[in-house]
């Protein structure tokens, strides 16, 4: 831990492009099945899945929200999700660095101006990862020629190691935010792989050091300027996506901990399997709510979609713990071994919800439905 992560120079082939919905949650479906063979394995061992990551790129799976105007796919919210909570039932880190990037790719959309979407849109159809970040207070950014001198560090977030771009919310003076995208692997940014988190061990969470660098201003965009924003929204439907991966996998796991003796249990299996139901469809009435927010931004369709994601990622977080907590409770000693490290599921869900701000989210949706009209 601590040290300087070097940038990752894999020889990725070139990117698959998926023609359709039915090929992209195909492809997730394979990649998953994939991924979970020695999930366990990364996570005892913490051994980062750049193969895995790589993987992804090539098939095209990190591409499939690039708008048609830049010669994408564009999926519904509704499959998005899904995939996502596909990938993270196989492994659940690289579920949350999926979650970051298509997090900062809908950012991309919704804010940069059109050179710098078409450049960056580009780079994601070759099959480049974007990893979400912040600026920490003290950063320095002060403008320069065309541009801005940028010194600071990052917050430590999901998937900086595995991304070829950071897409990182800063200010810039006098006090207006701004998003900056730097290149992951540029002279004067270096990549500290300090997470030591007990859950979530191999999701490329780090921090992001800026001794001095120059950004010119077509790589700088205005932060969006609502709470409601879709890339929020977006972001709390695709923690939603993880946790419903993380519940998942953990009740197969509990399916096959149980054997024989699920009989015996089934009022308990039932239940479970209701939270894990309503659960998807919680997501998916949320990535419809999306759906039309992208398509007319207005404050109120914008607030209706937040409400609802907020609500998926609050209901998943719980059912992917009360999930993983029937593990022990119904199998019992069977889940106890140190070797099957089925707490790797309740570990994952504990670390991956300290970034849902919940009593934030409820206080706002407490505020939303208690106006006239908002039924």
């Amino acid at each position: 831990m601590g040290t300087v992560s070097q940038f990752h120079e894999s020889l990725r082939s070139p990117a698959h492009r998926i023609e359709s919905e039915e090929e992209a949650i195909s492809t997730a479906r394979d990649l998953a099945a994939a991924f979970r063979h020695q999930a366990s394995e990364r996570d005892i061992n913490r051994i980062l899945p750049f193969a895995e990551l790589d993987a992804l790129s090539v098939s095209g799976l990190t591409a499939i929200t690039v708008p048609p105007d830049y010669e994408g796919l564009d999926v519904s919210n509704a499959l998005l999700a899904e995939i996502v909570a596909i990938i993270a039932e196989g492994d659940a880190s690289i579920g949350e660095a999926l979650e970051s990037h298509f997090s900062a790719l809908e950012t991309l959309r919704t804010q940069a101006a059109e050179d710098l979407k078409v450049s960056l849109f580009a780079r994601v159809l070759l099959g480049d990862r974007f990893a979400g970040a912040a600026f920490t207070d003290g950063t320095e950014l002060t403008a320069e020629g065309p541009g801005y001198r940028l010194i600071g560090r990052t917050r430590q977030v999901p998937g900086i190691l595995f991304a070829d771009w950071i897409a990182a919310a800063a200010t810039a003076p006098p006090s207006r935010p701004v998003t900056l995208y730097l290149a992951r692997g540029e002279e004067g940014v270096q990549v500290v792989d300090d997470w030591d988190g007990f859950g979530q061990r191999t999701n490329g969470s780090a921090t992001a050091i800026v001794g001095t660098l120059h950004v010119n201003a077509d790589a700088i965009a205005p932060a969006p300027s609502s709470g409601h924003s879709t890339g929020i929204s977006l972001g709390l439907l695709l923690k939603a996506g993880v946790s419903l991966g993380i519940a998942r996998a953990a009740w197969s796991d509990l399916m096959t901990a149980i054997g024989d003796r699920s009989t015996s249990v089934l009022p308990q299996i039932g239940e479970r399997a209701i939270r894990i139901e309503a659960t998807a469809a919680a997501l998916e009435r949320a990535g419809r709510k999306l759906d039309i927010a992208q398509v007319n931004p207005v404050e109120a369709a914008m607030a209706d979609a937040h409400f609802s994601c907020s609500a998926a990622a609050i209901l998943a977080g719980e059912t992917a713990l009360d999930t993983a907590n029937a593990l022990f409770e119904l199998a019992g000693e069977t889940s106890a071994s140190i070797g099957l490290n089925l707490d790797r599921h309740w570990r994952n869900t504990r670390i991956h919800a300290l970034s849902l701000p919940r009593d934030r989210l409820v206080h706002t949706a407490g505020e939303y439905r208690s106006k006239p009209g908002s039924a």
